[in-house]
């Protein structure tokens, strides 16, 4: 599978695109006034903490107060750090996220509660896990975790790691011992996928380069008042650049002659022999429109997303999941129903794998598949969703289906989901999706000019509306106004108002001359 990064950079904006066989698979984007900050390292400091929700806030230079869970407080009686890497007895296999995800799990069951660990005023040095999202303010561990090329550096842990990724037994082993051997403080490592095949020479360069970092980053903490800043994490191009060139994209290609130049001096760095695969677009066409990526973003927006088979999948956000619906559609398949609701469903389950990639959706989802009568195709469908989650570096768990052909699965959720990134909730229905018929419309205003008619002593009525309600009101619904009048004995007069929203109206009394 040949893999490109395009590269949008602007002024005001940055987008990165991952390409698989000239298909977007991923979607990176960074804005100057909503910058990610995840993976950033500041000196916070505790404001308040609350111990019926084992947790506190961390006052770290935002507007919205970052908040710690008592089990990414880190306490020298605390349980042993690397507990934190070990999952189902795996222990040289921790969690290992190519995409500078933290690779962190929770513990349990914490050996302290937050109250004997944190107080307000305290002075804590904390990194960012997740980044603020909505009304949700930034969380935050104090478990460091600073991730280079190949290794990723946690120096409150002693703990040694190989990725998964990483399978030969005698690799893992050879980088295990190497990585052992070289370490000259009780600092733990994970090497990362791109670290496979490394050698001793590049390992110690690496190694020394974040440990100098390391210790910038506590000389910065002693000398600097809470809250503030120490360690900044690279820009989304950069990030993309370090995580994938090495073993998963062939080819880089930017539009922006500075970014192409700090791409370049970046690699001079970590890894020279990988600038040729660097190229500066110079088309006159936008980049995104020459790889043809606009409409495949627009359409990652759409609730509606069509199968080639005329199917559908309905994609719906809501404040405490996401919800995926599977539905045939147009299709009517060729010999029977179980046959087509099986084939509709696998070839959504393609599509729902591809869409949750590329619009970074996380958290919980909820997908409602077509009810299948055998517990084979229904096996089938789970089996074939959990290999196509297989490309996703993002960590997911899959429930198998449930009885009434639901699946719940969990991914996890580090920045904004593309949707919330690019939109904003409709200012004409304030988010709500729909708003009232404009039948139901027509019906309150008559309610309600009933309500005040007991009140009106002018000979008429002036009803100012939207256009599209005067029209009706005047057309398909003109007997609503016609039994008012003789129910009142007034007449009512009908103004439309441009300025109005669908749903506002206003009656006005008018007494005669």
């Amino acid at each position: 599978m040949f893999k490109k990064l395009i590269i949008n950079i602007t002024k005001h904006e940055t987008r990165v695109a991952l390409l698989e066989d000239g298909t977007i698979a991923e979607l990176f984007i960074e804005r100057k006034d909503e910058e990610v900050i995840a993976g950033n390292i500041y000196k916070g400091r505790v404001q308040r903490v609350l111990p019926g929700m084992q947790a506190a806030f961390i006052d770290i230079g935002l507007k919205q107060a970052a908040f710690i869970y008592v089990n990414d407080v880190n306490a020298n009686d605390f349980q042993e750090f690397e507990k934190l890497f070990i999952k189902d007895g795996e222990e040289e296999n921790p969690v290992e996220d190519d995409n500078n995800e933290k690779a962190i799990s929770i513990i349990e069951k914490p050996a302290s509660p937050i109250e004997d660990l944190l107080v307000e005023g305290q002075d804590i040095l904390v990194q960012v896990v997740k980044s603020p999202i909505g009304t949700k303010g930034a969380r935050v561990t104090s478990y460091i975790s600073i991730p280079g090329r190949f290794l990723v550096l946690m120096p409150t842990s002693d703990h040694i790691g190989i990725s998964r990724r990483i399978e030969v037994e005698e690799e893992r082993l050879r980088l295990k011992e190497m990585v052992d051997s070289l370490r000259t403080e009780d600092f733990g490592y994970i090497v990362r996928t791109a670290g496979e095949g490394i050698q001793r020479e590049k390992m110690v360069y690496e190694m020394g380069f974040l440990n100098n970092l390391w210790a910038n980053i506590q000389k910065k903490y002693r000398g600097h008042s809470a809250p503030s800043l120490l360690h900044q994490e690279l820009t989304v191009s950069l990030r993309a650049v370090r995580d994938l060139l090495t073993h998963e994209v062939d080819q880089v290609i930017i539009d922006s002659r500075e970014g192409y130049e700090s791409v370049l001096s970046f690699l001079e760095t970590l890894m020279p022999s990988r600038k040729d695969s660097v190229a500066l677009y110079e088309g006159s066409e936008p980049i995104f429109d020459a790889y043809n990526l606009e409409g495949d973003i627009s359409r990652a927006l759409k609730k509606k997303v069509w199968l080639k088979s005329g199917g559908y999948i309905v994609i719906e956000h809501t404040e405490a999941l996401v919800a995926i619906d599977v539905n045939t559609g147009r299709y009517v398949g060729k010999h029977n129903l179980e046959e087509t609701i099986l084939k509709t469903n696998l070839e959504a389950v393609k599509e729902i794998a591809y869409q949750i990639r590329l619009r970074d959706i996380g958290g919980i989802i909820i997908i409602d598949f077509i009810d299948m009568a055998k517990k084979a195709n229904q096996e089938k469908v789970f089996n074939a969703l959990r290999e196509s989650m297989e490309k996703d570096k993002s960590k997911t768990h899959i429930l198998p289906i449930s009885e009434i052909g639901l699946i719940q699965m969990t991914r996890k959720r580090i920045r904004k989901s593309i949707n919330s990134m690019l939109c904003e909730p409709c200012h004409y229905c304030d988010g709500e999706g729909q708003i009232l018929s404009k039948q139901t419309i027509c019906y309150n205003i008559y309610r309600e000019v009933l309500r005040l008619s007991q009140d009106v002593t002018g000979s008429r009525l002036t009803l100012h509306v939207n256009p599209v309600i005067a029209e009706l009101l005047h057309g398909e619904e003109r007997q609503i106004i016609s039994a008012l009048e003789r129910l009142m004995g007034n007449q009512i007069v009908i103004y439309p108002n441009a300025d109005y929203h669908m749903e506002q109206f206003n009656l006005f009394e008018t007494l005669n001359n």
